[in-house]
């Protein structure tokens, strides 16, 4: 290879020369490897609804979505993604000029924040952060101002002062995520009056990823754009994945007034254009099950919050017992450990269990050293069983 044909600079565009293998690729393997209960990626190891899947399978045999489907979404999921915010929130969209239908909730916010962001503007996001945001908001030439949640009286607080003092002449965006991952915090309704009169007084645009809104066990999920003068600045991103735990379908949503889906749109129609027709139709149908499914759906993940966390905390771990999500953050500190990533990196081999280290999701790597986050998305016996794993620790 030649030094022309090689380049004279590194292959990888500077702006994501930051980002190698996500984290949850490497412990996935390492879990594979290993034969290691995987708590680490965030997915269910159960499939949803039986009926839902049915009306994929249905969707594919009745040829409906195996060609290209419209850039927006299928009417039928634009129709019931509207139903379902007005019914649970108030929000009334225009099915056709209101909503956008994405490939999952990530593809949502990298249009989003491609649409929206230009080079110099500073994006604020909640840290810890999942970590797309950071990429994404390097993709679109933007500068990440991290606001960092903090422990407090075991659970992770927003500092609204931090958050005010944040803004300055280039913010364009706010980026927010409740409830959050990792943390597991809900932002209240007090919290998220404050950060819409914010917006407003400083004129800032708010993407808003709402992906946990059905897996609230304490407190209660509100949607930002319900609070004055937010319906026409917010974005609001939410997807079918966690909800219905389908998370390979990757089926997601936008709502927001015309103008700003517009906008999304116009970054979305050269990512992926259009994706997973058959399942948009799913979707549709799922969105519409009765109250008991969403109900019985948390139910399910509350106890098995109360099972995991109950186990860790019996291990020697300091457990923030979320409100939200079907994520747990534990400090590592009492078991006489400081390094996240060492220890994650050890589990498997020590007892046979896979977490993620939280310093991947902050700018700071210094605050989230010692904390490790764990799913329990899972059946009961397999948290049973990494529960059993994890109290070997303190043997």
């Amino acid at each position: 290879m030649t030094g022309r044909e090689a380049g004279s600079r590194p292959l990888l565009n500077r702006r994501l020369a930051e980002f190698g293998t996500t984290i949850f690729a490497e412990m996935s393997a390492l879990a594979a490897r290993t034969g290691s209960i995987n708590l680490g990626q965030g997915f269910p190891d159960t499939d949803g609804p039986e009926e839902v899947r049915e009306a994929a399978v249905r969707a594919l045999r009745d040829g409906r979505g195996n060609q290209y489907p419209p850039g927006p979404g299928v009417p039928e999921l634009r129709t019931a993604v509207a139903d379902h915010q007005r019914r649970r929130y108030g929000l009334v969209h225009d099915p056709d000029t209101e909503v956008l239908v994405t490939a999952g909730a990530t593809e949502a916010i990298a249009a989003a924040l491609l649409a929206l962001v230009e080079p110099g503007d500073e994006v604020i996001a909640l840290e810890p952060y999942y970590d797309s945001y950071a990429a994404c908001i390097a993709m679109a030439g933007g500068t990440r101002v991290p606001v960092t949640l903090r422990p407090h009286d075991g659970a992770y607080r927003l500092d609204l002062d931090e958050l005010r003092d944040a803004v300055t002449s280039r913010t364009r965006l706010i980026l927010l995520n409740t409830p959050h991952n990792p943390t597991g915090t809900v932002l209240t309704r007090d919290e998220l009056a404050a950060i819409a009169a914010l917006a407003v007084e400083r004129d800032l645009l708010v993407v808003t990823d709402e992906v946990y809104e059905h897996l609230v066990f304490d407190g209660e999920h509100v949607p930002l754009a319900s609070f004055p003068g937010m319906r026409g600045r917010t974005v609001t991103i939410s997807s079918a994945g966690k909800t219905f735990s389908f998370t390979g379908w990757k089926v997601g949503w936008v709502t927001a007034a015309p103008e700003l889906v517009s906008a999304v749109r116009s970054a979305k129609q050269f990512l992926t254009y259009v994706s997973a027709g058959p399942f948009q139709y799913a979707v549709a149908e799922a969105l519409r099950l009765p109250d008991t499914y969403f109900d019985g759906l948390r139910a399910d993940l509350h106890a098995k919050r109360d099972l995991l966390s109950t186990g860790l905390a019996a291990a020697g771990f300091t457990v923030y017992r979320p409100a939200g999500t079907y994520f747990v953050t534990t400090d590592i500190r009492p078991l006489g450990e400081a390094d996240g990533f060492a220890f994650c990196r050890s589990l498997p081999e020590r007892c046979g269990v896979v977490a993620i280290p939280n310093a991947v999701f902050y700018d700071h790597r210094d605050q989230g050293a010692p904390f490790v986050r764990f799913a329990f998305c899972k059946r009961t016996g397999v948290l049973e069983e990494a529960a059993r794993r994890l109290k070997t620790l303190g043997a």
